[in-house]
């Protein structure tokens, strides 16, 4: 072919170009606009995720402080479940572990009232998803705690025993039976510690002088002393206690405050005031009012004794069983030690028992441990009764 039959060849007319190389812009803009209504909707519903997740994390702080230290939440809800499953005809007599664990998911529904509709009317991928961010917010808040009370208990040792050389701020491993204050603590109520023998025993952990979790530590007691004819006076009293009780749920300020009985700072109404005084400015709560938590329950005082227990000892890193105590059996033997009360006046003592603390955390405000019977026989709600029956009196006699 020559030069000019080449050149001659016909090209496409300009409309023909403009018509296949340009788009519609109206179908573009659509597009366009489809696009960004559904990132929208996929960042919205993100959020939404987003702060349902947080919501779970920050509400399952609460449970390890308050249902189970050890047990898990899906071993809470089997049990419950398995009770619905099983007719009462059929169903033996429950273990002491099987109503422990009953209980521990009756508190978890009065901690969390909204976990049960909730978790009924999930699908099961979002349930998993919920419960996974619970134990994440449970988990972590016994790890605050746990650091927590590691620097703080060397200062109230220190100060309480003075000992030379002082338990140190950092390093667990001079803490324990190594350290003559903090062995004083650990040391079980049948032991002397004062016995020099009885010292070298347990750091040998010869035979005859081997702590594990049947023995109550003397931190437990009021004034770190138990009289072997009457075990139950004075156990859960101890100052030191109720300084690693307050640090953790209320301040480690109020934690300086722990003399008296029921004459200490009102926790409940100051944050009320504080609030009322504060408005519009951003007032700091304390973990009690974020869980909602107005009295000391009996959870909450064997969760603070394993980890006051952990924070004497001179392991590192938290775990179940140090040598040969086991603080799974501990904190299930507090559990009992209030939940298993033996018959009418053991039962009466915790009910004292745990009053005293919660006035002692708390406070002198005892409304909440007003009844609804109490409430209505105060003069307000005569009142209001007495006004009502005066307008019914009044209906009838016309």
């Amino acid at each position: 072919m020559s030069q000019a039959e080449g050149d001659s060849q016909p090209s496409a007319a300009p409309s023909e170009r403009s018509v296949s190389e340009s788009v519609p812009t109206s179908t573009v803009r659509r597009k366009i606009a489809a696009l960004e209504e559904k990132l929208q909707e996929l960042e919205a519903g993100r959020m939404v995720k987003q702060r349902e997740s947080n919501y779970f994390m920050s509400q399952g702080r609460a449970i390890r402080r308050m249902v189970s230290l050890f047990d898990s939440i899906e071993d809470l809800i089997s049990e419950n479940d398995r009770r619905y499953d099983v007719a009462d005809d059929e169903d033996p007599e429950e273990t002491i572990d099987q109503a422990r664990l009953q209980m521990g998911y009756v508190i978890l529904s009065n901690v969390l009232p909204w976990f049960h509709p909730k978790a009924s009317d999930m699908e099961y991928e979002d349930y998993a998803q919920m419960l996974k961010k619970l134990r994440q917010g449970a988990d972590s808040a016994r790890g605050d705690d746990t650091s927590k009370l590691k620097s703080l208990v060397p200062d109230w040792v220190n100060r309480e025993f003075k000992p030379n050389p002082p338990v140190d701020y950092e390093d667990k491993y001079s803490r324990g039976f190594v350290n003559d204050a903090c062995g004083k603590l650990l040391c079980p109520t049948e032991l002397d510690w004062n016995n020099p023998i009885v010292r070298a025993g347990i750091r040998d952990r010869a035979d005859g002088y081997i702590v594990t979790e049947m023995s109550w530590p003397t931190f437990l007691y009021e004034k770190y002393t138990a009289d072997q004819d009457k075990l139950e006076e004075g156990l859960f009293k101890s100052a030191i206690l109720i300084q690693a009780f307050k640090s953790i749920f209320t301040s480690p300020s109020s934690a300086k405050d722990i003399d008296g009985e029921g004459d200490g700072a009102n926790i409940i109404e100051n944050n009320r005031r504080a609030k009322r005084e504060f408005s519009g400015r951003k007032v700091k709560t304390h973990v009690a009012q974020i869980i909602k938590m107005h009295k000391v329950s009996p959870r909450s005082i064997a969760y603070v004794a394993c980890q006051l227990r952990f924070a004497l000892s001179a392991v590192t890193s938290w775990r179940s069983v140090d040598g040969d105590f086991d603080y799974v059996q501990f904190w299930r033997i507090i559990i009992d030690f209030f939940e298993k009360a033996p018959g009418r006046l053991a039962q009466c003592k915790v009910e004292r028992l745990l009053a005293w603390w919660t006035r002692k955390v708390f406070g002198t405000s005892r409304r909440a441990e007003l009844t609804d019977a109490a409430k209505s026989s105060m003069s307000v709600n005569a009142l209001a009764r007495q006004r009502a029956q005066e307008d019914d009196a009044l209906f009838d006699s016309q």
